[in-house]
């Protein structure tokens, strides 16, 4: 038996039904993108969250989570957000397959009076809390994958990804985009998935990283900005859209603009506000730059790959405004470096991690020389996670 369904045993006193494995996630390239209608370049990581399951037949779910030694038991009939946050990512998306279900035309009565008598879960992962890699994404997919396969409800997985981004934006009360749910859920062993953000129409790609690791330089710092900000460039986008919108009533979202229409609309010719000038450069450079990317990884140029990620930094932190001193100084320490092909910061901005391509043999050397000049620049250690890219939300033994 799995680690997780001995954790269940101890909890419950009987064997799980079965047990569930899901990722946290990276993204390569294309940041802010995805509320924009653009695209991701998302991968599947060895960070995960693994839930273990039973049937009850009292109609209350219980559940325990592992790492925060908590308890909670709450009726299925009555599904509503929680005042503690990690048992809304449990509920929340029972909450949208027993809506899905009872909402459909063909619904399946056998299936609602199933899910409906109860169960037990037991969860626990080893996803690093604040560094930006989705655990919440990893907790709700595995709890979803976890019901689809316990009651045969037959959901696919961009289904199931969907209704685990409105659970996060229902329950959790954070109004994410699509790509972690469906990084999470969709990834494959060493190959990224370019997801259009509009279509939802997406690709695999191998990324070949025989002679490369991607490494994460956790800043260890999360600056109050991140929310209030994140809103307002969602805001400057949409600004800009508007003005442009006037001219061409066409254009629906950046992913719909052209640079040159960038330049004539709203550039330093026009009245337009400087910030949404930049906000929108960055956004129609950055969704053209992911569609580049790709290319590269068809044809194994990981050089060239690299250099777009550098590219995209600059743009997040010069035009976009959203990295802050301490991302800078770690993409700025890497940046000239012979075994680092690629860096960027990626997330939200304002703290988190860096994303690094840097060659195997000189691993151990850059991360000790950056780690050395980061404690020195800010008395703060750097936190170091090596990653590979590993299968998507499935059945574990």
């Amino acid at each position: 038996m799995s680690a997780i369904s001995n954790h269940f045993f101890t909890h419950f006193n009987y064997n799980p039904s079965l047990a569930v494995q899901s990722p946290g996630r990276i993204n390569l390239i294309g940041e802010h993108t995805d509320y924009n209608n653009g695209f991701v370049l998302p991968a599947a990581i060895d960070k995960y969250v693994q839930v273990a399951i039973g049937k009850r037949t009292d109609g209350n779910i219980h559940m325990a989570a592992i790492d925060l030694n908590k308890i909670a038991t709450v009726s299925i009939q009555n599904l509503k957000p929680h005042s503690s946050q990690w048992v809304n990512y449990i509920i929340g998306v029972v909450y949208q397959a027993i809506h899905t279900i009872a909402s459909s035309k063909n619904h399946n009565s056998t299936q609602l009076e199933a899910i409906n008598k109860g169960f037990d879960i037991c969860i626990k992962g080893n996803i690093p809390s604040g560094a930006g890699l989705s655990s919440s994404a990893a907790v709700e997919c595995a709890v979803l994958f976890a019901i689809n396969e316990l009651y045969e409800l037959q959901f696919t997985k961009m289904e199931m990804a969907l209704m685990a981004q409105k659970a996060e934006n229902d329950f959790a009360g954070v109004q994410c985009g699509l790509m972690d749910m469906f990084a999470s859920i969709h990834g494959q062993k060493n190959k990224v998935i370019l997801l259009d953000c509009a279509s939802l129409d997406f690709h695999y790609y191998p990324l070949d990283l025989t002679d490369y690791s991607i490494v994460l330089f956790d800043t260890q710092i999360k600056h109050a900005l991140a929310s209030s900000e994140y809103n307002t460039r969602r805001q400057e986008c949409e600004q800009g859209v508007q003005r442009i919108q006037q001219m061409h009533p066409l254009v629906k979202t950046l992913r719909d603009v052209t640079m040159e229409q960038v330049e004539t609309y709203l550039g330093p010719s026009t009245d337009t506000p400087p910030n949404i000038y930049k906000r929108c450069k960055y956004m129609v450079a950055e969704i053209l730059r992911v569609q580049a990317a790709v290319k590269d990884l068809e044809v194994g140029a990981m050089q060239a790959f690299g250099k777009k990620m550098f590219e995209t930094h600059e743009g997040l932190s010069k035009m976009y405004e959203v990295s802050c001193p301490e991302l800078d100084f770690l993409v700025e320490a890497v940046k000239d470096n012979e075994n680092v092909i690629g860096a960027r910061m990626m997330g939200a901005g304002f703290g988190g991690c860096t994303i690094n391509i840097i060659k195997k043999a000189a691993l151990d050397a850059v991360t000790q020389k950056v780690a050395a000049s980061y404690a020195k620049q800010t008395n703060k250690e750097l936190v170091v996670y090596v990653n590979s890219i590993e299968e998507g939300t499935h059945l574990i033994k």
